[in-house]
């Protein structure tokens, strides 16, 4: 009978971490757009009054006047409100007074109004704002407004970032590179920080072969215009090694942070080596060389406690870490133990803290408990999480994942209510920011689909299903296991609700595609042909297969094969 599978729901979001030095310029990570490159300096002037008649907007004083004043408030930074109605006023009189036509003073002070709207967490209000001042310099020529434009498309970016937004982020970045190559050529230094920025936003949308190409060219344009071992060369190999690791390919990953750190150690940066001592550790880890893992840790692990003190965020990632690995090399004891020296840092955390930083290490203890059968205290654990991230666009992909995760912890212990309203939630949170076709989706759609059918919800369980089919086989293709797992799924429900037909064809398809991987007798493919079998006696058919033996024949000649254990086989239902 058709048995469902649960794919592996990952423990956070698909926005994988990039751990690299400040730059100059655009930030990867927690960043807020800022305006153009025009500078005010900081310092607090008494405001002069404020014109509030409409028809000083058509005074072609106002907007500069306007714009200064809003500069001014934004450098005292204590009246942030304040500072908007400055610059929207100045935008609206810039707006009036554009004649011939709009000029590099509306998009500046579009910018001001947008990163205004940033500082103040409204970054769905900046979007159009941002999106009108690309719109105003799109048919002007002149070098000013081609680096405005640019400028436009790069915070629009930012803050489509900043809102979860990955597809449009990588939009907008790449329309300002095109920008900029046009204006600069392709070996400037600062097309390099751009393809910097595309490199870490397609590993975010975990696109890792268009992520290896822009890391390349960044790279390549570092060693052209800076010295051997530069620190620049050194951000670009860790974001390297990231893109490698997370492709599979360790070795070459590991020679990227052997050569970073040999840079760093180069440049006096002790800090940054533990940090990558970190990485290195983490790769040994996924190689299953768990000495030279436990060397490279306890490395990082003397430098964090003695620069930043013991109960620094950064001693707990390392205590994590070597949970971990204790936990894969079979030694429980030691890895709850490590589990238990993160939450007491946890529990009493530095004031540099944040609190993302804090709910990243609870979720990542939570997966270690949910792996050593602890489900209660993982579901503690990501509770605690959860309360610490605000509900706000930036965090919502976050937040997402960790509602994911809750759910399989209520699967695992029967709360199956439960885990349909976690699900159903991070589902909601990830088609609110855009991420309706990314793996994650899929996933997440399959184990809202499990737990529907354990709600007898079975017509609700097979939209659910068809919708996660369509996303991995075209994000992971038709022979990825995960892809494989969902149309097991569909085959199960099908049959669930009569339509025997159609659950027959599904598992002759999943048959085929096993079949043609990994051979006729291969045991991944038993669990399909006895369901199958089992479907065509119930539906009085056979099954055609020439020039080869029938299904029967090649199941009875290996009558004394074990079957496999599956994770979730008990999920197997009749009508």
């Amino acid at each position: 009978m058709p048995g469902l599978v649960s794919l592996p729901t990952p423990p956070q979001t698909p926005s994988l971490p990039v751990f690299i030095p400040a730059r100059n310029g655009h930030s990867s990570a927690n960043k807020t757009p800022s305006p153009s490159n025009s500078r005010t300096r900081p310092g607090k002037k008494t405001p002069e009054k404020v014109p509030t008649t409409d028809s000083s907007l058509d005074n072609p004083d106002l907007g500069p006047f306007m714009l200064k004043l809003a500069r001014d408030a934004m450098a005292s930074g204590e009246n942030p409100n304040k500072a908007l109605e400055y610059a929207l006023r100045a935008s609206n009189s810039f707006e009036n007074c554009s004649d011939p036509g709009p000029g590099i003073e509306l998009v500046m002070s579009l910018h001001v109004v947008a990163s205004i709207y940033c500082t103040l967490g409204r970054y769905e209000e900046a979007i159009p704002v941002l999106e009108r001042s690309v719109e105003v310099t799109d048919h002007e020529n002149g070098s000013d407004l081609a680096l405005a434009r640019f400028a436009g498309y790069m915070q629009l970016g930012d803050t489509y970032s900043m809102v979860g937004r990955v597809d449009k982020t990588i939009s907008c970045y790449e329309s300002g590179l095109k920008i900029q190559i046009e204006a600069l050529g392709e070996s400037d230094p600062r097309v390099a920080e751009t393809c910097r920025y595309l490199a870490e936003a397609h590993v975010q949308a975990m696109q890792f072969d268009e992520a290896e190409n822009f890391c390349k060219k960044t790279l390549e344009i570092h060693r052209e215009h800076n010295a051997p071992a530069s620190l620049e060369e050194a951000a670009d190999r860790r974001l390297m090694a990231l893109i490698y690791e997370a492709k599979g390919d360790y070795e070459s990953a590991l020679e990227h942070l052997v050569l970073a750190s040999m840079s760093m150690i180069a440049n006096g940066q002790d800090n940054e080596v533990a940090a990558i001592d970190v990485s290195i550790g983490d790769v040994y880890l996924s190689l299953c060389r768990f000495d030279e893992a436990i060397f490279s840790y306890q490395k990082a692990l003397t430098v964090f406690k003695s620069t930043r003190g013991d109960n620094h965020p950064s001693v707990a990632s390392v205590f994590i870490r070597l949970a971990d690995l204790y936990y894969k090399s079979g030694k429980l004891r030691e890895s709850k133990s490590y589990c238990e020296n993160g939450l007491r840092i946890y529990a009493k955390p530095v004031p540099a803290a944040t609190s993302e930083e804090i709910a990243r290490g609870l979720t990542e203890i939570s997966a270690i408990y949910e792996a050593i059968n602890e489900p209660e205290e993982a579901l503690k654990l990501l509770e605690k999480a959860l309360m610490l991230l605000e509900d706000t666009p930036g965090q919502r992909s976050k937040i997402a994942g960790i509602e994911a995760q809750m759910g399989v912890m209520f699967y695992m212990t029967g709360m199956y209510g439960k885990a349909r309203n976690s699900f159903e939630s991070a589902i909601a949170k990830l088609r609110s920011n855009g991420e309706k076709k990314s793996v994650f989706f899929g996933i997440v759609l399959n184990q809202l689909g499990l737990a529907c059918v354990q709600l007898y919800k079975i017509d609700e369980a097979a939209r659910l299903f068809e919708e996660a089919r369509e996303i991995l086989e075209q994000e992971c293709g038709s022979f990825h296991l995960d892809t494989v797992g969902v149309y097991s799924n569909l085959a199960a429900t099908y049959d669930a609700l009569g339509r025997v037909e159609d659950a027959i064809e599904i598992l002759e398809y999943i048959l085929k595609l096993r079949e043609e991987r990994l051979g006729t007798a291969n045991p991944d493919a038993d669990d399909e042909k006895k369901r199958l079998v089992e479907l065509l006696k119930e539906a009085r058919r056979s099954r055609s297969r020439k020039g080869k033996k029938s299904l029967e024949n090649l199941l009875d000649s290996n009558p004394n094969k074990m079957e496999r254990t599956k994770r979730w086989s008990g999920f197997s239902f009749k009508n």
